[in-house]
């Protein structure tokens, strides 16, 4: 059985929730998964917004879910309270939304099926002017990040509400990435928000962040490559979407004999 990831130790920076299954898969490969969050998220400081939200949702037409994190902050909460109405349609940024709504009983999630970001979603014929002028559109999401999608909504004509449900924070520390990569036991890092790399540049001392800068880092997003590039990193793997888009270039990459 050929294992193309055998002995080669693997840092998944993804929220701990969301990482479990990239590390199952890349152990079948042989590879060794190392978790190490890159945004740490907790609830909102401020649940009001949210709770205001709710009381009003029969008001909305659509409602936009940004990422997991926004469906496992925010429909429990919603869900203790009502049943989900059957004439609001959802929406979802990518697969891994869909199935955490799908998890909460709530099927038939309109979604991008190529990219995953906030431009695929505003390319959806749900979301073209003559659709959502003049309705309520409800974002659920987390604190910072773009307004490209709020934004758009907004010149198209709808009344547009982004509710934060969740908050991002950086971790305090580099954890075990320096001492990993002063050992030369650090092969490579997948790298799903830039966000997440930002609070890794800052959180590095300098001979860490030169060992970045030689690290093979693999992104599943064209904005994250601009970054990482534009950061000085110098191998820079772009992959296709999702977990099955990263476990293709991993098991595709031209690996350094040891």
């Amino acid at each position: 059985m050929t294992l193309p990831l055998r002995g080669r130790r693997i840092v998944v920076t993804r929220p701990r929730a969301q990482a479990a299954q990239l590390l199952a898969a890349i152990a079948e490969q042989g590879g060794e998964a190392l978790v190490f969050p890159l945004l740490e998220i907790s609830p909102a400081p401020d649940p009001t917004p949210l709770q205001a939200a709710i009381a009003g949702l029969d008001s909305y037409a659509l409602a936009i879910f940004i990422s997991p994190n926004a469906v496992a902050f925010s429909l429990p909460v919603l869900l203790a309270r009502r049943p989900w109405p059957t004439t609001l349609r959802r929406l979802a940024i990518g697969p891994g939304t869909v199935t955490a709504l799908a998890g909460y009983g709530l099927a038939d999630t309109l979604a991008p099926q190529e990219r995953f970001d906030s431009e695929a979603l505003l390319e959806l014929p749900e979301l073209q002017p003559a659709r959502v002028a003049g309705r309520r559109v409800l974002i659920l999401r987390g604190n910072g990040g773009r307004e490209l999608l709020a934004d758009s909504l907004r010149e198209r004509g709808a009344t547009v509400d982004p509710v934060t449900c969740y908050q991002r924070s950086a971790p305090a520390t580099a954890g075990p990435l320096p001492e990993l990569w002063r050992r030369g036991q650090l092969d490579a890092l997948t790298i799903s928000s830039s966000e997440g790399l930002r609070n890794l540049c800052a959180l590095l001392d300098e001979p860490a962040r030169q060992s970045l800068q030689t690290t093979p880092v693999f992104v599943p997003h064209r904005r994250i490559a601009e970054l990482a590039r534009s950061l000085g990193l110098q191998q820079v793997i772009p992959t296709g979407p999702a977990d099955a888009g990263i476990m293709a270039a991993l098991g595709a990459f031209a690996w350094p004999r040891r």
